[in-house]
């Protein structure tokens, strides 16, 4: 039987390349710089922020890939997706090339968002291959890590590219994935064996590591720390954390060792004892994987399709999470449209309680395993209501109202983020998870789309028929009111849907526990 510690580390690969995956998330930090380039408007600016999502729409071509090639491979061709649609756009800036028009470099920042799925892809199939029976712990661990991807690419540019910020998020942005796939391809793969040992302790030290890491993040973020310290000491201090979940394999491989010569001192005292124990044994965790995931039906994407339960489940996505990122991502007008000054202090928010986010489930399958638990559909319905709440609550005029959804919404957005990918493993199996998966979360380009043009339709209504600052921007609460009732109302619409899904769920479930 292959080493445990192999599974181990591949969890520990899989976390390095979350953390540098979010390179979509760096896009405010160069958009100017490209806009000033191509001499282009803000609505040509808002369809190359569409262009980065709009990739995740051919996201199964990744998950077609994870079937027929080597797993290193898929994560080496997004790396170099990535490579060329950020390096292309790299060069540009940097005038070593200057007869890119704004269709290029759409197809570029097209191309680049679509490297993102290849790697992504590889991360979901090791995680739920390696740790079966742990799926919902591993992933939640692993893609809470992408949550800090813009913490690390802004820490990495303020230590070493203090002066040209814009040119170096667009250097990182090729260059990372790439060093990061090199290192990583050769622990992520999928091992062959049924349960990893040690996987109580094992979690709970790598829950351990990725709660400080996320404490961290967050207060070396605040203005009146960061003030006191150097911008090369908290990126160390990110960097050393990254290391940390070395660890866990480190000590389970001590522990192996420790157990080898313990069997290999007593061996010619209880040599038949010991093999009968373990051939029991291990029909015991066999066993316990069969009941975890035998009655699992497995389905592929054409039937799919037809199936009533995942236009529910790609309707509550779709309603919940993708509306969260769609207000996300427009948080910064939104915050000015209020007349909140402190916009960074709302991004900052925003970004920790989505780290957190995604976290949370893992933490509440982890300590309530064996026990009574939600089901997915049910933890879906749970998240789905504040996230309608908080919409409703910006309704509210007050500040305070603007924090406390923006930190709802965040929360709950990486909540169903984290619990999406055990749902669609559970409700569709996981032989054609790579695909179907990638099909799931193509709502994501279209609701972007869908919802972020409409809100700027209401945007530019409002601006014309109540006034505008010297800038053009509209002000005041009516620029947003009526976006938010009637994402608040689609929210609600999802919550709605999410009720159905647990009713037609509910037996499945309940021959789960």
């Amino acid at each position: 039987m292959p080493s445990t510690t192999l599974q181990w580390l591949s969890l520990v690969g899989i976390i390095w390349l979350q953390a540098i995956i979010g390179t979509n998330t760096n896009f405010p930090a160069y958009s100017s710089e490209l806009k000033q380039f191509l001499s282009i408007s803000q609505v040509q600016l808002n369809n190359l922020a569409f262009a980065s999502d709009a990739g995740k729409l051919f996201g199964w071509f990744s998950g077609l890939a994870s079937v027929y090639l080597p797993l290193w491979l898929v994560l080496l061709i997004g790396s170099t997706l990535g490579l060329i649609g950020y390096g292309v756009q790299y060069l540009f800036i940097t005038r070593q090339i200057s007869s890119l028009s704004f269709w290029h470099v759409f197809f570029l920042t097209f191309l680049a968002g679509n490297s993102i799925c290849w790697i992504n892809t590889v991360c979901y199939v090791v995680t739920i291959r390696n740790f079966l029976s742990d799926r919902q712990v591993a992933v939640g661990i692993t893609t809470s890590y992408q949550g800090l991807s813009a913490k690390i690419y802004a820490n990495v540019v303020d230590a070493v590219f203090p002066d040209k910020k814009a040119k170096a998020f667009l250097f990182l942005n090729s260059l990372l994935p790439v060093i990061v796939g090199l290192i990583a391809a050769p622990l992520v793969r999928e091992i062959d064996a049924t349960s990893p040992k040690h996987t109580r302790v094992g979690f709970a030290v790598m829950f351990a590591i990725t709660i400080s890491t996320g404490i961290y993040a967050v207060l070396s973020s605040l203005q009146f720390i960061t003030s006191k310290a150097s911008s090369l000491g908290i990126m160390t201090g990110i960097l050393l954390s990254l290391l940390l979940p070395l660890l866990v394999p480190l000590s389970v491989k001590i522990k192996e060792l420790k157990e080898n010569r313990e069997k290999l001192r007593v061996y010619h005292f209880t040599t038949e004892e010991n093999n009968s124990e373990e051939r029991m044994k291990n029909e015991v965790k066999e066993g316990e994987v069969q009941e975890e995931v035998g009655i699992i039906e497995e389905v592929g994407v054409k039937l799919m399709l037809r199936k009533i339960n995942f236009w529910l489940y790609f309707l509550v996505y779709f309603f919940g999470a993708t509306v969260g990122l769609v207000y996300l991502n427009n948080l910064g007008q939104i915050a000015e449209s209020r007349g909140c000054s402190n916009t960074s202090s709302l991004v900052s928010l925003s970004s920790s309680f989505g780290f957190f986010g995604r976290l949370m489930p893992s933490l509440m399958y982890y300590f309530y395993s064996g026990k009574c638990r939600l089901s997915r559909p049910a933890s879906l319905l749970a998240v789905m209501v504040p996230t309608s709440g908080a919409f409703f609550l910006l309704l509210n005029k007050t500040d305070l109202a603007l924090y406390i959804s923006t930190a709802v919404i965040g929360v709950c957005t990486g909540a169903i983020t984290s619990i999406a990918v055990s749902t669609t493993t559970e409700l569709f199996g996981t032989q054609h998870f790579s695909v179907n998966h990638n099909v799931v979360v193509a709502n994501i380009p279209i609701g972007s789309f869908l919802f972020g043009y409409s809100a700027a339709l209401i945007y530019r209504k409002e601006e014309d028929g109540h006034g505008h600052d010297d800038q053009g921007q509209c002000m005041g609460m009516e620029c947003y009111r009526n976006t938010f009732i009637i994402w608040g109302s689609f929210c609600f619409l999802g919550t709605l849907l999410a009720l159905i899904l647990h009713a037609r769920t509910r037996k499945f479930y309940s021959q789960k526990q």
